[in-house]
């Protein structure tokens, strides 16, 4: 049996999911947008701070300040309305995520600089843009 995830309230966290395998877990643009919708509505549902995030073809990176509901009950919700979405959509069944979600906390402000930075410069990084603005999926703009 595993642990329970050790949550700090106002805690800042580097969330990352992966598909399973590797797979992708966004095929469309309707799916990045899916994804975002379910984002919007669970911070509407559940209340926290979303700093920055960046979603790629086969994994997803959010950063996030825990509020009154833990990390795990909005990572549950959010990542089981989009799997449902997904494979209803794509007629699959089992598993799109690997595993859980990494939580990291990010306890220095040092540290969350260079984590802001990581998150938008992942595109770039797997020579998916050119600048990391010109990503449609990712917090950069804002």
């Amino acid at each position: 049996m595993r642990k329970p995830r050790l949550e700090i309230q106002g805690g800042l966290y580097h969330i990352i999911t992966r598909g399973n395998n590797r797979q992708l877990i966004f095929g469309s643009d309707d799916d990045y947008q899916k994804f975002l919708i379910q984002l919007a509505h669970q911070k509407a549902k559940l209340p926290f701070h979303l700093y920055a995030y960046c979603l790629m073809p086969n994994h997803v990176h959010l950063l996030i300040e825990r509020q009154q509901d833990s990390i795990s009950r909005i990572m549950q919700r959010l990542l089981t309305a989009y799997s449902q979405y997904h494979n209803r959509k794509y007629r699959k069944s089992g598993h799109l995520l690997q595993g859980r979600y990494k939580a990291i906390l990010c306890q220095s402000d040092q540290y969350l600089a260079e984590l802001v930075r990581y998150i938008h410069l992942n595109p770039v990084r797997a020579k998916m843009t050119r600048r990391a603005q010109d990503f449609r999926y990712s917090s950069h703009r804002a």
